[in-house]
């Protein structure tokens, strides 16, 4: 039995006046309830962005190499409760949470699993701090210093330095743009006030949910979701935006944005195509359970298929499969008619390994169809496994065939309900289903 914890939070009195978050007398067994600030200590590095005053008022609250984000801890009952991280308008809920006693330290600790992705946070407890790390565990000694405060419910800093421009609206945008071939994206803000949300759009999927703040001619954004740490920094240069953007322990990387209606990406549904002569997209894998997936085969015949090549390690994966869970309870009547198979290219170095994962990837996700290991999570791989295609180039890849086993749609990447463009996809592929269903 944990010992119970009674938190006064004397110590935040003055601040809540301020943040308005905590009340002083509230009790509790194991974790303060309410809104946190976690931050994420990525390697230092120099933002590319001058001002005079701006950070030096910032490393209050925020400091150059900190990726912020926000929790909510939430009771059931009196010893479970559960985790919800903040993106935006996204919240993650965290269930798998795994809470004890370190003896030798005398100190409460807490592992917060993200079960899809193969990471956790392990963090020590004190009162109102945290201190510990995240770790990726398919990724080889991958971990990241994180510490958290409770009851600090702004994500970069409180200040409200006024905005030297609104960015509501599309900016085209190159990343890389120090590497010879600099990557295309749209990245699409919504303001209000020194408050920024939004996100880009790229030819391989999306960055999800960003939030953050505009102060003066400075602004950052991150996300945090279990899988992926991305932090954007910027500065507003007359009509264009420079900045740096981080993900995870990986160097910062230059990127530069500006207003042009007729910048566009690449058509998703262009990007790969299919290789002249008669394409064979045969194949006979095992599910994670051992069964034998055979197509051409009975559980294909007369049915609309759908192969999607993913990773568990993916986000934009991840959105792509609720997308199709949600579908089929939406459209019964098309789902009974429908295929689907997902080919995960995992970062498990042992097949079993991979096999056990995905087996709790679908059962904690509500997957009602088919994923099978396809992998070592790569693209050159995936292409490999699929050489129909004239290439694979991003994780998801949706490949769409007919009854009569004619592919009819190949969509390179997807975006998620954070961009402008889901409601769009939805759509076309409601309408696509409903044809092909015919």
């Amino acid at each position: 039995m944990h010992k119970i914890l009674t938190y006064s939070f004397l110590f935040l009195l003055a601040g809540s006046f301020f943040f308005g978050c905590l009340t002083a007398e509230k009790s509790f067994t194991r974790v303060a309830p309410g809104v946190w600030r976690g931050v994420l200590e990525l390697e230092k590095f120099q933002i590319p962005v001058r001002s005079k005053d701006t950070v030096i008022l910032l490393n209050d609250q925020f400091k150059p190499g900190e990726l912020p984000f926000n929790f909510e801890v939430t009771y059931v009952d009196d010893e479970r409760f559960y985790i919800e991280i903040i993106n935006g308008a996204e919240r993650i809920r965290c269930d798998s949470i795994q809470y004890g006693r370190d003896r030798a330290q005398a100190r409460d600790t807490m592992n917060v699993h993200f079960p899809e992705y193969q990471s956790y946070i392990h963090a020590e407890i004190r009162g109102g701090v945290m201190k510990g790390e995240w770790v990726v565990k398919t990724k080889e000694n991958y971990r990241i210093p994180f510490y958290a405060h409770a009851g600090r419910p702004y994500r970069f800093t409180t200040m409200t330095e006024k905005p030297l421009r609104d960015l509501t609206g599309e900016w085209a945008t190159l990343f890389d743009i120090e590497s010879e071939r600099p990557n295309k994206a749209i990245g699409e803000f919504k303001q209000n006030g020194n408050q920024l949300a939004g996100t880009f759009r790229t030819e391989t999927g999306d960055y999800r949910f960003l939030e953050g703040t505009v102060q003066g001619r400075k602004f950052w954004m991150s996300t945090f979701d279990g899988a992926h740490a991305y932090l954007f920094s910027g500065s507003i240069r007359g009509d264009s935006l420079q900045g740096e953007f981080r993900s995870g322990k990986s160097k910062g990387k230059l990127w530069t944005a500006w207003r042009d209606p007729n910048f566009r990406l690449g058509n998703a549904d262009s990007l790969t195509t299919l290789k002249a002569g008669k394409p064979d997209f045969s194949f006979q894998v095992k599910t994670p359970d051992g069964r034998d997936l055979t197509f051409p085969g009975p559980a294909f015949d007369n049915k609309i298929k759908i192969f999607t090549i993913m990773g568990t390690w993916c986000p934009n994966c991840r959105d792509e499969q609720n997308f199709l869970v949600e579908y089929g309870k939406q459209h019964p009547d098309v789902a009974k008619n429908l295929a689907i198979v997902g080919f995960s290219f995992e970062r498990h170095k042992e097949v079993a390994q991979a096999n056990a994962h995905l087996a709790e990837y679908k059962r904690k996700m509500g997957i009602p169809f088919e994923i099978v290991y396809a992998g070592k999570s790569d693209a050159a791989e995936a292409s490999r496994v699929f050489p129909a295609l004239s290439k694979v180039m991003a994780f998801p890849t949706m490949i769409v065939l007919d009854k009569n086993n004619t592919v009819r749609r190949i969509h390179t990447g997807f975006d998620g309900p954070a961009t402008s463009k889901y409601a769009d996809f939805k759509k076309e592929f409601e309408s696509l289903l409903a044809e092909l269903n015919q």
